[in-house]
């Protein structure tokens, strides 16, 4: 199953490793260090506003949706695959 996460971007839901809000990040000098060193992997999806992070094994993605709407999303989706 795939979850939308922003500007018609859909990510198959067992390619995520996690979605993070961007306050948590911020406040973490370990995240902010992990978010500079994977700079080249970086798609952000709306320019620059961004409410999570969406990281998987390819790209991390700035997505302009909530994390708690994203986890939701894929959530419901793990509910429906068993």
């Amino acid at each position: 199953m795939y979850v939308h996460i922003g500007e018609n971007i859909l990510i198959r839901s067992t390619d995520i490793i996690t979605i993070l809000d961007k306050q948590t990040v911020e406040a973490s000098p370990i995240s902010l260090e992990f978010m500079e060193k994977q700079k080249k992997l970086i798609s952000n999806i709306k320019g620059s506003i961004y409410k999570s992070i969406v990281i998987t094994k390819d790209t991390i993605y700035l997505s302009p949706i909530a994390s708690n709407t994203l986890k939701k999303r894929s959530m419901q989706l793990m509910d429906h695959e068993y």
